[in-house]
């Protein structure tokens, strides 16, 4: 019986370094640590980077102990390249340099949104499906045409994510702040009109958070203002997503990202996929977030697919979109 491949991947692309372990069929270890930035405030790179290197050996140790591997195990080494903060995207790109290097192990780059789309695809087991991915990083719908995943519709100013941490810390809570809007928002008794911005298949949500802070600054009940600010926010992207699901005639859509974890939002795209009598699935609370298990999942379809890197050309791209990824893993 032929052994099975492993991965071991490397998440570093803001405020979680992460490290997992997969194979094929299962993932069989993911550690992380979160670096927290000061109450009321964003997060600073520098400072993200530092927190990575120094919980970075531990990280690697706990994901190698869970897992019961050794490095002599691992098939292929797997890193964030990007998109995301140049320091901390550089400490994960390090690591993984090092290892591979030292073991002598075949190195990939990965890159993080499409982290997102495929590790939600292997717990869905989804075929063809529209993808709706939504975090700090990225708000996005998509679909997989001739060899790549497609942008059909994106924010053309802050993301989903950047919305809530903004409007959180204003109300005086760090990043990321969206368990607190959503909590917050659970509280709303009355919605509060809002700017509703859509542009084609493009959402803007830039206008939102100002109207949306002005608010609290004028002593609006901060649990209207975050009820009517996500009401808002998930009408435009549930408005966007069902217009690709139209256009595309698919019949799976699935929810992925850091923002897939609220329950208002999966509600909203659920009941889009019954009207159009399609599939819905949410990536699990447990891996919305970003993580080491996208990245190695990837890693481990880029190495079955001859997808590799020398060590020299092992760089990071601060801004890479999904569009410009060939999928060498799909048909």
């Amino acid at each position: 019986m032929e052994k099975e491949k492993i991965c071991l991947g490397i998440e570093s692309t803001a405020h979680t370094f992460s490290v997992s372990i997969v194979s094929k069929d299962r993932i069989i270890s993911n550690e992380k640590d979160v670096y927290v930035p000061p109450v009321g405030e964003g997060i600073h790179p520098y400072e993200a980077a530092q927190h990575h290197f120094k919980v970075a050996r531990r990280v690697l140790q706990n994901a190698l102990k869970k897992s019961g591997k050794q490095m002599e195990d691992i098939d292929v080494i797997a890193y964030s390249a990007g998109p995301g903060l140049g320091p901390c995207l550089r400490v994960g790109a390090v690591v993984a340099r090092g290892l591979a290097a030292y073991y002598d192990k075949p190195l990939t780059a990965v890159n993080h949104a499409i982290g997102h789309i495929e590790l939600a695809n292997f717990f869905a087991k989804s075929k063809d499906p529209v993808i709706v991915l939504v975090s700090g990083g990225h708000t996005l719908v998509s679909t997989y045409l001739v060899k790549r995943w497609r942008i059909f519709g994106e924010t053309l100013d802050i993301t989903l994510g950047q919305l809530f941490d903004q409007l959180g810390r204003e109300i005086g809570y760090n990043s990321p702040a969206g368990k607190h809007i959503e909590e917050l928002a659970s509280q709303g008794k009355k919605y509060l009109e809002m700017p509703y911005t859509v542009k084609g298949n493009d959402v803007s949500y830039s206008g939102l958070l100002t109207y949306a802070k002005n608010l609290i600054k004028k002593g609006s009940q901060k649990e209207d203002v975050c009820f009517s600010v996500q009401e808002t926010a998930f009408a435009m992207l549930t408005e966007v997503t069902e217009r690709l699901l139209a256009f595309s005639e698919k019949n799976e859509i699935i929810l992925t990202g850091g923002v897939a974890a609220n329950r208002r939002l999966q509600d909203m795209i659920k009941s889009l996929s019954i009207v159009h009598n399609s599939s819905f699935s949410a990536i699990p609370r447990e891996f919305s977030g970003d993580c080491g298990a996208q990245i190695s999942l990837v890693g481990l379809l880029q190495y079955q697919s001859n997808n590799l890197i020398s060590i020299d050309k092992s760089l990071v791209r601060q801004s890479w979109r999904i569009d410009e990824v060939d999928v060498t893993w799909r048909n």
